[in-house]
């Protein structure tokens, strides 16, 4: 990614430009998705949400980043923002390539034991590392073992098993709707009768308390109901901002930052929600998955904010009916706050169906 991003610079033309664009936004793409899942494995169910959340918290800052760098540059080329942008990136792969661990349980499903263990040993405290392989002797590898060994395998699994597809739909169902408010929102801010500048840079800005409370609150939300309630919340004020006349054109930036911010918590919280929902032998290929779904939203946006300069269409209003349609499909969902996250679609699947035996009998 940032050494496409570099080589930008030396762009003679806007095919080249485009193909090296292109390249970085490849790469790119894939990084926030293995970013959150290995943090999400790094650690025990009790940290499991906030560390997953620093990690947009820290997205939030450099994406604000860069109005800083582009003002230091303003009297310069274009050609020196991408150094400035780039060469950070490649110095920070350095240090996740000597300091940062795999994931001890990813190793561990595809049979990598002592790899595991010494991951684990370099990780856990000194008094604690003697242990680790004794703990780890009686651990069956037939059983553990995950057999998908390429990204069509794990697919296929996510569809062929009854009770993955019936979660992997409606968190991408979500991702689509709370996507299209993500990407689409702030492109449309230019249709609202207030300054262009300052709603860009509170729609910035209002990623930082959406962040913050998430990493505040995540141990205490349920991610069902969390989920349902904020794509509700930023529906109603999406479709507010939608209503016509000069009483509500006065607070139509404040109806949009609400429906923002809560499309942003949203966001937050749905990609923590897909990681505990999914073992670890497909969780990277189910988040990434639904990140997809999200982007695919986001494709719609341009779209309706042209048409809504056309006077064809209200954007906010579709936005809002899309996010709180969406939204209503976290009812489908388990709950997973406190839950141990499995590592193999057998171990997810046997407690799939002890949950069900469960509220069967109750029902009885």
């Amino acid at each position: 990614m940032s050494l496409s991003a570099l080589l930008t610079i030396f762009s003679t033309n806007i095919w080249v430009y485009s193909a090296l664009k292109l390249v970085c936004g490849f790469c790119r793409a894939t990084i926030g998705t293995c970013a959150l899942v290995l943090t999400t494995e790094l650690v025990g169910k009790r940290w499991r949400g906030e560390v997953g959340v620093i990690g947009f918290f820290c997205f939030t800052i450099g994406f604000l980043s860069l109005p800083a760098i582009a003002y230091l540059n303003r009297g310069s080329s274009w050609r020196y923002l991408y150094v400035w942008t780039s060469i950070p990136g490649i110095l920070y792969s350095m240090l996740v390539h000597f300091f940062v661990h795999e994931s001890p349980r990813w190793l561990f499903v595809r049979g990598r034991k002592e790899e595991a263990v010494a991951t684990l040993k370099s990780i856990a405290p000194p008094s604690h590392s003697g242990c680790l392989t004794w703990s780890f002797s009686g651990v069956s590898f037939e059983q553990e073992t995950c057999n998908n060994g390429n990204v069509y395998s794990t697919f296929k699994m996510l569809v062929q098993k009854r009770w993955a597809f019936r979660r992997l739909l409606p968190v991408m169902v979500i991702g689509f709707g709370i996507g299209m408010v993500y990407y689409g929102m702030p492109l449309g801010l230019g249709n609202l009768s207030f300054n262009l500048y300052l709603s860009v840079t509170f729609n910035a800005l209002s990623e930082l308390p959406s962040s913050l409370v998430t990493i505040l609150l995540i141990g205490k939300l349920n991610r069902k109901i969390s989920v349902l309630a904020f794509t509700m919340i930023s529906g109603i004020f999406s479709v507010m901002c939608a209503l016509k006349g000069q009483v509500w054109a006065r607070f139509q930036i404040g109806l949009e930052l609400i429906s923002f911010f809560s499309a942003s918590t949203a966001f937050n919280i749905l990609l923590i929600f897909t990681t505990e929902l999914f073992p670890t032998c497909v969780r990277n290929s189910a988040t990434s998955l639904v990140r997809q779904a999200l982007v695919f939203g986001g494709v719609f946006g341009p779209m309706l904010v042209a048409a809504e300069s056309r006077n064809e269409i209200s954007s906010y209003g579709v936005f809002g009916l899309v996010i709180g349609c969406c939204g209503l499909f976290a009812v489908c969902l388990p709950e997973t706050r406190g839950r141990t996250i499995c590592d193999t679609m057998d171990e997810e699947e046997h407690k799939e169906k002890a949950a069900c035996n469960s509220v069967g009998d109750v029902l009885a």
